[in-house]
């Protein structure tokens, strides 16, 4: 299940940076070729309405921001100062990690509430209502974005499962540390399952992974 759930992260950030570089691709390309005085081309293009774009590119990013986040908990590649923290006494720095993580765990927990909450009242409430036929007092349909005409909802979900799958990764992460020891790190040219794939066609003996 957790590999999974890693893998679906993974994904879900690699898709939404890729479909964000071809629509922003796609965008500028027609800009400036609706501009070019070609008959019948020109004004094929300025047909188009690409003014969508950047707005989905926009809602995207928020997207790719807080499942990034979540990733960069799980992997150990947010930066961070511990000059202070690594500099004390193996038992006083677990400590300091430990209250750390959970307070990172907490405070993605409130955000995540906090945000579920938001986007129930804008827009989630009205559509779980109306899916399962429930007659609920004073529903609202809640706002549309300007451009593509979406329940705002949709985008701002981004909030609460980014939120909650930060503060998962937190509880994972100092799960392992206590009974560890490690936090995660990355290692620079590491190329995560480049090497079970390597040994997989025997170009690395098993036992030698990073650099041993």
């Amino acid at each position: 299940m957790l590999s999974f759930l890693d893998h679906l992260e993974e994904w879900l950030v690699a898709t939404l940076i890729g479909a964000a570089t071809v629509i922003i691709f796609i965008s500028v390309v027609h800009r400036y070729a609706a501009g070019l005085p070609i008959p019948v081309l020109q004004d094929w293009l300025l047909s188009l309405n690409m003014s969508w774009s950047q707005e989905l590119c926009i809602y995207m990013f928020i997207w790719m921001a807080k499942f990034g986040a979540a990733y960069g908990v799980r992997t150990g590649i947010h930066v961070g100062v511990d000059v202070f923290i690594n500099s004390l006494k193996d038992k006083t720095r677990a400590k300091f990690v430990v209250i750390g993580l959970m307070g990172g765990a907490l405070f993605t927990a409130v955000v995540g509430t906090f945000g579920f909450r938001f986007v129930w009242e804008v827009g989630l409430r009205y559509a779980f209502a109306t899916t399962f036929g429930l007659n609920w007092p004073d529903l609202t349909e809640g706002p549309v974005s300007p451009d593509l005409e979406w329940p705002v909802w949709i985008f701002y979900m981004a909030i609460p499962l980014g939120s909650y799958l930060m503060c998962f990764r937190f509880l994972q992460v100092t799960y392992r540390f206590i009974q560890t020891g490690q936090l995660p790190h990355v290692e620079e040219g590491h190329v995560e399952g480049l090497e079970e794939e390597l040994e997989k066609e025997g170009l690395v003996p098993a036992g030698m992974k990073g650099g041993n």
